[in-house]
């Protein structure tokens, strides 16, 4: 984590509206991020990016928002689902005021809701203490030989770091930064965290 506040300091990363967050945590899986800002600036267009909008605009109308992110039927399943629970639970203010524990189970009974959409929700929506696990986090702690199982992965982080939600989305955005910089671009030998030992 030092090394990477080093790298990357005060890094500013998925500032936006919760209801947007709720959205665009769905439209990320499995895709890039750039997709993702198509989709949503699509969805605005479109007068739906919110979780009303999901929820009252005919499916074919999502379906072509949704579509740089591919998977595009099966998202649009997942957001109709997310959003029209978020709906019956009293909106994103309900969801601000309920305890992190109960959130998290409302996100997680949701399907095609997993840990690291849950989780994302929880951080950066709603400013939560929760540590997000994802392929990037998984594919540097794998540099650094660590190989343990996403709740270990979580643990090991939550004891690493200050108990509190900027600390962990800072975190979480600094590895992000760093596995698209040497991850995505096979910059093995040069990666930093590979090395740290030496």
């Amino acid at each position: 984590m030092q090394e990477l506040e080093g790298r990357y300091g005060a890094i500013s990363w998925w500032e936006a509206p919760p209801e947007e967050v709720v959205i665009g945590a769905v439209l990320t899986q499995q895709t890039r991020w750039e997709n993702v800002t198509r989709a949503i600036a699509n969805l605005k267009e479109a007068g739906c990016c919110s979780v009303a909008g999901v929820v009252g605009t005919e499916r074919e109308t999502i379906e072509a928002a949704v579509r740089p992110t591919g998977f595009f039927r099966v998202k649009t399943e997942r957001l109709k689902a997310l959003c029209g629970r978020v709906e019956e639970l009293g909106g994103v203010g309900a969801l601000g005021a309920m305890p992190t524990v109960r959130l998290r189970e409302e996100l997680l009974a949701v399907r095609g809701v997993g840990e690291e959409t849950a989780d994302s929700i929880l951080c950066y929506a709603f400013g939560r203490s929760a540590f997000v696990i994802d392929a990037y986090t998984r594919q540097v702690c794998r540099c650094m030989g660590i190989t343990a199982a996403d709740p270990e992965l979580r643990r090991l982080f939550e004891r690493a770091l200050p108990e509190d939600a900027e600390a962990y989305a800072r975190a979480h955005a600094w590895i992000v930064e760093y596995a698209k910089e040497y991850c995505r671009t096979e910059r093995c030998e040069e990666c930093r965290i590979r090395n740290l030992s030496e």
